[in-house]
């Protein structure tokens, strides 16, 4: 059985900054913005490039993605670079209502998710949590809105992760599995997502005995390999694809009822 782990932490660079394995742009222009304003002298195209991992060219059309967004940058290639020092960027704010939201959805990540996403859902409360102003913090604090997680299955939690990654990297998984009229099963599975309904999670699944679609609730599984078979997805194969028949399902009983 083939088996994923999350790295347990991110490799840090000589300067003490934090680099992941596989920064996005998105990421990537957010820290080279923060560098940019902790300098009062411009900072050299070569040392941006070190301390976020890149090539000097990939600073180079970072600094211009940049300039095309509205940020005052001074300086130019071979001298260096800065922020001008009167510009601040605006303050990231929510609403009371935008902040419940906010919060609930990531305790209810935390609660019911993977262990990895609820492990992300916990930076993402710190770090919302850590922005706040006082007035906001008050309402951060209430208790409320509480999702508790005492009922939470640490097994479906586990098969949850591994199958995340399987649905990630679109590798078939083989299942064993107690039907809801008590009969064992053994599937062969093409994972495309899983769904929330509330109090459980489904395994959405193109299942390759019944050349269909089927669903499988995660607490019903009782063994579950990853394998190392790849599928593909179409328009005809894919969770949208699933979701539009359920949709259209459920329309025609209520037009029907």
């Amino acid at each position: 059985m083939q088996e994923w782990y999350d790295p347990g932490g991110h490799p840090l660079l000589a300067l003490g900054f934090l680099q992941e394995l596989s920064m996005n742009k998105a990421e990537r222009l957010f820290l080279l913005t923060n560098l940019l304003r902790s300098k009062r002298t411009v900072i050299t195209a070569r040392e941006l490039a070190e301390r976020l991992g890149v090539s000097e060219r990939t600073i180079y059309r970072d600094i211009q993605s940049l300039e095309l967004s509205g940020i005052p940058i001074e300086g130019e290639a071979g001298v260096g670079y800065r922020i001008r020092h009167n510009f601040e960027l605006p303050p990231l704010m929510f609403d009371a209502e935008e902040i419940l939201a906010l919060l609930l959805g990531s305790r209810m990540v935390r609660a019911w998710a993977d262990a990895g996403l609820a492990a992300g859902a916990s930076r993402a409360l710190a770090k919302i949590q850590s922005i706040l102003p006082d007035s906001l913090k008050q309402i951060a604090e209430q208790q409320s809105l509480i999702v508790p997680n005492f009922s939470s299955e640490p097994e479906a939690a586990a098969r949850a992760l591994i199958l995340r990654k399987a649905i990630e990297r679109q590798l078939q998984v083989r299942i064993q599995y107690i039907r809801a009229d008590g009969e064992f099963s053994e599937r062969t599975l093409e994972p495309l997502g899983q769904i929330f309904w509330g109090g459980k999670w489904t395994l959405i699944a193109w299942c390759c005995l019944r050349d269909s679609y089927r669903e499988f609730r995660l607490d019903r599984i009782q063994q579950l390999e990853p394998l190392e078979q790849h599928f593909t997805t179409d328009a005809s194969k894919s969770l949208p694809h699933y979701l539009e028949l359920v949709k259209a399902q459920y329309h025609n009983k209520q037009t029907q009822g």
